[in-house]
């Protein structure tokens, strides 16, 4: 990895995501300003310092700690072991290790909600790491983290899992999935999937590219709480939006 990588990467995901900018100045304004008002959650569309920074307020926590980790939201070391950054629109994670999350504390949902999240894969070589979506984040920083998460991979399979303290369980093993865009040889630069997990009454339900996977009874599964990414080692992601919606009450 190199420090120009991200850069160069930046100009091919904003050429594909070209479409999400075309807003008139004075709309994006008027956005801007009644984020800034109600303290909206963060996405793509709302306010955040420039480019290859680190996103304002974002938190990360990784499955294997170290004190020798280079996590860092600019280009000023030529090859950390995590990159994430605001790119426009949206953010861009480059892995080298270890797994691990990714949040901002003003993004939660609770009751009956949708969140939704565009992510691109780069060339992913011969790994088959995963990646996606968390729900239902609490003590995200303590010894009681408690999320539950929806992830894809290259191969076109999706995971859904439980993490209670250090201790993960299946909720659906590895599943194949014709909806999911995997990464084959005629992949050129990226792939795009969208990724979605609904919550309506006692059910769940998760997405990929606008068709449901699976739905299940929620039970006991955390759902109220912190939403964010979860990003497995050696992955390069695009991500180009985050979006929640609570169900009116």
């Amino acid at each position: 990895m190199k420090s120009l990588f991200p850069l160069l990467l930046s100009l091919v995901v904003l050429s594909a995501c070209a479409s999400q900018e075309n807003d008139s100045t004075m709309a994006e304004t008027a956005d801007m300003a009644d984020a800034q008002e109600v303290n909206l959650r963060p996405d793509a569309d709302n306010p955040q310092p420039a480019n290859l920074t680190w996103p304002q307020d974002w938190k990360t926590r990784f499955d294997r700690p170290s004190d020798d980790l280079v996590v860092i939201g600019d280009s000023s070391v030529a090859d950390p072991d995590v990159f994430f950054t605001n790119m426009k629109p949206g953010w861009h994670i480059t892995s080298k290790r270890p797994a691990g999350i990714y949040w901002n504390p003003n993004s939660t949902a609770s009751g009956d909600y949708s969140v939704s999240s565009n992510i691109f894969l780069f060339d992913p070589g011969t790994r088959n790491e995963a990646f996606g979506l968390f729900v239902g984040g609490s003590d995200l920083n303590g010894e009681s983290q408690s999320y539950l998460y929806f992830l894809i991979r290259k191969t076109g399979e999706y995971l859904v899992k439980v993490r209670k303290g250090e201790e993960t369980e299946n909720v659906v093993g590895w599943t194949a999935n014709e909806v999911i865009v995997p990464w084959t040889d005629e992949s050129e630069t990226n792939i795009a999937n969208v990724l979605a997990i609904e919550t309506m009454g006692t059910m769940i339900t998760f997405s990929v590219n606008g068709t449901e996977v699976h739905s299940m009874e929620k039970g006991d599964l955390p759902t109220d709480g912190i939403v964010g990414f979860r990003v497995n080692h050696g992955l390069n992601l695009h991500i180009s939006s985050l979006d929640v919606v609570e169900a009116a009450g």
